[in-house]
C-alpha cells in the first residue's frame, strides 16, 4: 500500500512562496495545501492566473499540491483544474439565524450549482468537520454529503474537531469512510480552563502537539490504514497561544510544534504503512 503523503496548510505564514517552498520541504513536507485568501500568496481575485504559477513554484522545491483552502466558486475550480490541483477544503459554519437544516440545505444548493464544474476540472470540494457552530462532526458531514459522489463533494475528516465534540476515532473514520476522498487532516486540540477558580468554569479549546490532544494519532493512522486510506495526511499546523489566551500562533512561532508532530507523523506511517 502507498505510503501517505504528509502536506502541511500554509496559514500560518505569508512568507513569498518561494521563500516559504524551501523553508516547508526543509521541514520533511511533501506537499502543501495552499490558503487562497487576501493577504496570502494567492488571492481569491487572481486565482486563474496566480495558482497555476504558485503551484509550479512548490513543484521546483519538491512539493505537491494536492488541495487548497479557498472559495467553491467556478474561477477557483477552473483554477483547480488548470494546475492539477484536487481538492478544495472548505468548513461549513452554520448560520443560527436560519437555523442547522436550513444552513445545510444552503450548502447544498451551492455544491449543485457547481458540480458542472467540479466533473469538468476533476476537482472534489472538501467539507471538513469543525467544531462548535458548524457541521462539527463526522455524523454532521455524513448527513451533510447525503448522495454525493466523493469526487464531487467529499469529507476532509478531522479528528481533532472530532475528539473535541465526542467522538471517538474508530467511529469517526467508520462514519466518515463512505464519504472520503484521499485527504485527513492531523492536528490535535483538548479543553482548557479559561478562567480562574474562584470564577463560574468557561473552557475554551487549545490547540497543541500530538501528545496532549484529545485522541491518538496512532490509533487514527492505524485505523486509516486498515480501510486501506491513501491520499494525504494534511497537517494545519494550528497551535493556540498560550493556554487560556485567545489567538492562534502564527508565523515561524509554529516551528517547533511543527517540527515535534511531522516527524511522529512520519514514524507512524513508516511503522504502519509497510
Amino acid at each position: 500500500m502507498a505510503k501517505p503523503l504528509i502536506s502541511v496548510f500554509t496559514k500560518p505564514w505569508t512568507d513569498p512562496l518561494p521563500q516559504l517552498a524551501d523553508k516547508l520541504a526543509g521541514l520533511g513536507f511533501e506537499g502543501v495545501e495552499l490558503a487562497v485568501r487576501d493577504g496570502y500568496q494567492v488571492l481569491p481575485e487572481s486565482v486563474g492566473t496566480d495558482l497555476p504559477k504558485a503551484v509550479q513554484q512548490l513543484e521546483a522545491a519538491g512539493l505537491k499540491t494536492p488541495s487548497i483552502a479557498g472559495n467553491i466558486d467556478e474561477a477557483t475550480i477552473d483554477a483547480c483544474g488548470a494546475a492539477g490541483v484536487g481538492i478544495i477544503r472548505i468548513c461549513a459554519p452554520i448560520n443560527m439565524a436560519v437555523g442547522y437544516q436550513a444552513s445545510v440545505d444552503a450548502y447544498r444548493r451551492a455544491f449543485d450549482a457547481v458540480i458542472p464544474a467540479l466533473e469538468r476540472n476533476n476537482v472534489s470540494i472538501g467539507v471538513q468537520n469543525h467544531y462548535g457552530r458548524h457541521i462539527a462532526s463526522a455524523v454532521g458531514l455524513t448527513h451533510a454529503l447525503a448522495g454525493y459522489d466523493p469526487k464531487h463533494v467529499c469529507a476532509v475528516l478531522d479528528m481533532g474537531h472530532c475528539a473535541v465534540d465526542g467522538e471517538p476515532v474508530e467511529m469517526a473514520v467508520d462514519i466518515a469512510r463512505p464519504h472520503m476522498n484521499g485527504l485527513v487532516n492531523f492536528k490535535s486540540a483538548c479543553h482548557v480552563r479559561a478562567n480562574g477558580p474562584e470564577l463560574d468554569a468557561e473552557y475554551m479549546v487549545h490547540w497543541t502537539t500530538h501528545e496532549h490532544g484529545g485522541y491518538n494519532w496512532r490509533a487514527l493512522v492505524e485505523e486509516l490504514h486498515q480501510i486501506g486510506f491513501t491520499g494525504t495526511f494534511c497537517m494545519p499546523a494550528e497551535y493556540s497561544q498560550q493556554a487560556g489566551l485567545k489567538g492562534q500562533r502564527m508565523g515561524d512561532d509554529v516551528l517547533p510544534f511543527v517540527r515535534r508532530d511531522i516527524a511522529h507523523l512520519r514514524n507512524l506511517i513508516d511503522e504502519i504503512y509497510q
